[in-house]
């Protein structure tokens, strides 16, 4: 549709873009490693689009990668991000010229620590104009994980007892929101810093350095939690399994317990995928599953049908004030050090995002 990098933006104005502000992983690096470069811009290819990023979130993925530890990261040196926020600044041939000057939401992967960010027009989520692009941020990868694992595997319902563990984190924090509104009671285990933010978001906070923490919540739910959201993985999991109801579910969707350990980066997860499977194999009436936001994208078609309708919803419930946003930080792309440092640093409520 455009054949130069000068574009016509949604306003008509020209927008001269030559050059994109991207941070790069150049290897396994301390965050002050994280190299912020430019290279030149490049057009929208046939069915894409490029987003000014608005905003774009540092998860515990992307800290997995600086470690080379999460499990199927490309090859360095890339540029990491696994979600955006961003306003269509440029289309290519196919794309509809109303699409430009419009903001959406897009789960990348990678690529999203830029100032500029190419994506397919057929993963575009549009955010309400009424909510703040950081806000929504928070929302995108950490709503989508918590949405499907909540509803798609779990399949809370009103009454039900879950347990998050790490309410205070990105996606525990969306967890207990959408379990509340869900009906459901809810547990969640932080450290005592953070329990009145826990507290306010709709979950009884527990203490989860606390010696007797199995205990202690086993007496929180005595006939046991009908649903487990469990990111820590490692030996832990396994009392995680034993807190289940006798027809619960558990869902695993990490090994934060593994974050900072040497070696094979796939070990743990394997290991964590084999003992799931042997459980959920088990003739119980328990669920054991793990939680990849990525299966079924063979399937791209429906696969995008499912992430598209979720994070509408979660939108939706954003934008009519159900949701409470937990923005921990927002912190320009040039000083993407300190934001790793801020995310890595376990005192945060929320999620840190990347602003232009």
């Amino acid at each position: 549709m455009y054949d130069s990098p000068a574009r016509v933006s949604a306003a008509g104005s020209p927008l001269a873009l030559t050059t994109i502000t991207e941070a790069v992983l150049p290897g396994i690096v301390e965050p002050d490693g994280i190299q912020v470069r430019t290279r030149p811009a490049r057009p929208a290819d046939p069915g894409q689009v490029v987003l000014a990023m608005e905003a774009a979130g540092i998860s515990f993925a992307e800290q997995q990668m600086r470690r080379g530890k999460y499990y199927d990261q490309p090859p360095y040196p890339f540029v990491p991000g696994y979600d955006v926020v961003g306003r269509a600044v440029d289309v290519g041939e196919g794309v509809p010229g109303s699409v430009l000057g419009r903001r959406f939401a897009v789960l990348t992967k990678t690529g999203a620590w830029a100032s500029h960010v190419t994506v397919e027009v057929n993963d575009l989520v549009e955010v309400p104009e009424s909510v703040d692009s950081a806000d929504a941020e928070t929302f995108v990868v950490n709503g989508i994980t918590a949405w499907q694992m909540l509803h798609r595997l779990a399949k809370v319902r009103p009454g039900d007892t879950v347990l998050v563990m790490g309410a205070n984190g990105g996606v525990g924090s969306t967890l207990v929101q959408l379990a509340s509104i869900a009906g459901a009671t809810v547990m969640g285990t932080a450290s005592p810093k953070h329990h009145d933010a826990v507290r306010a978001l709709g979950a009884t906070p527990v203490d989860y350095r606390n010696p007797d923490l199995h205990e202690q919540l086993r007496a929180l739910a005595p006939k046991g939690y009908d649903a487990v959201f469990d990111h820590v993985g490692g030996e832990g999991i396994l009392n995680s399994y034993l807190l289940l109801a006798p027809k619960g579910t558990l869902v695993s969707y990490g090994t934060a317990s593994t974050r900072d350990v040497q070696g094979s980066s796939k070990a743990p997860v394997l290991k964590l995928f084999a003992r799931l499977m042997l459980w959920n194999a088990a003739p119980n009436g328990k669920g054991a599953h793990f939680y990849n936001i990525w299966a079924g994208r063979r399937r791209r078609d429906t696969f995008r049908a499912k992430l598209h309708a979720d994070l509408t919803q979660v939108f939706a419930l954003l934008a009519d004030g159900s949701l409470t946003p937990q923005v921990a930080a927002r912190i320009p792309l040039a000083d993407v050090a300190k934001a790793v440092q801020m995310a890595e640093s376990g005192t945060v409520v929320g999620k840190v995002v990347l602003v232009p």
